[in-house]
């Protein structure tokens, strides 16, 4: 991690996100500190700080004041809908695109899909 050519904070609030996505970090706990992310990923204050920062403004993460980052309630589904959407705008689009081009239908593609399923 951390050397994806893409921005830290970015990556520091994916990572975040992965956790609260898998259960890792729970909903209405508290969130790893700008420090801790900093210290174990042995990066500047600043850009965990602005991952984190991020994830406030995204409504995933709210601040308790003098204690820390919270996972806000709701997070989770928020953070699966979002990356669902994503999802689909990333590889389905395409992949419907590409099928539409080579005149495959959805059935077919379907079965594609299914049969791509069971081989693996």
């Amino acid at each position: 991690m951390m050397d994806d050519g893409r921005p830290l904070f970015i990556q520091i609030a994916e990572m975040v996100e992965n956790s609260i996505i898998d259960g890792t970090l729970v909903e209405e706990t508290q969130a790893p500190s700008t420090n801790e992310l900093a210290a174990f990923h042995r990066i500047n204050p600043a850009t965990a700080g602005k991952g984190l920062a991020k994830l406030v403004a995204d409504g995933i993460l709210y601040k308790k004041r003098g204690i820390g980052m919270f996972v806000t309630n709701g997070a989770r589904d928020a953070l699966r809908f979002r990356r669902r959407d994503d999802f689909a705008r990333q590889f389905v689009e395409p992949l419907v695109t590409e099928a539409n081009k080579l005149g495959i239908d959805l059935d077919e593609l379907k079965i594609m899909l299914d049969k791509w399923e069971e081989a693996t």
